[in-house]
């Protein structure tokens, strides 16, 4: 009950002003976001570029609160990608695993909001969580929920050692 109340409270924050996007050279994204992917989805298919869409969040404790990164990485085949990047920063402290479905439920808001436009391009979308495989990890312990969260959501799931969207990409930014 607990994830789909943070589900619940996260979606409405897609829309909101105060969520910032910018790409990794620092460049703040003025549009909306879906605006933003849409532009770029056409930018690239008219350069004649297959892509595919990794999602993933990264997240970082402080003494403030928990910072996170979460990452839209478009991967173009055969020739490299880039990202786009959101940071926030939630002051409230939490479990390791609370925190791991967290960073899940952050990246399954983005990819809901854009799934139909990837499909419309059809452009490949993946969910990556940082969450490790091996149980003598922390993280493991919320396996089996985010597995079964982005894939009831209907997303491709991917986690350590193949998340790298999360692992590497907000995990850099962060």
């Amino acid at each position: 009950m607990q994830e789909m109340w943070l589900l619940f409270c996260n979606l409405a924050s897609i829309s909101n002003p105060n969520m910032r996007w910018r790409k990794f050279d620092g460049q703040i994204i003025e549009v909306p976001i879906l605006e933003a992917v849409e532009k770029t989805l056409v930018r690239e298919s008219e350069a004649g570029n297959r892509l595919k869409v990794c999602i993933g969040t990264d997240s970082e404790v402080r003494q403030d609160g928990i910072e996170y990164a979460t990452v839209i990485v478009f991967l173009r085949e055969k020739k490299g990608g880039f990202m786009f990047i959101c940071n926030q920063h939630r002051p409230r402290i939490m479990s390791v695993k609370e925190r791991m479905i967290t960073e899940v439920s952050m990246s399954v808001e983005i990819a809901y909001h854009l799934c139909d436009l990837l499909d419309r391009y059809g452009v490949g979308l993946e969910v990556h969580a940082d969450i490790n495989t091996d149980p003598h990890f922390k993280s493991n312990e919320a396996l089996k929920e985010a597995m079964g969260y982005i894939l009831g959501m209907g997303f491709v799931f991917k986690a350590k050692p193949d998340a790298f969207a999360s692992s590497y990409c907000a995990d850099k930014v962060v």
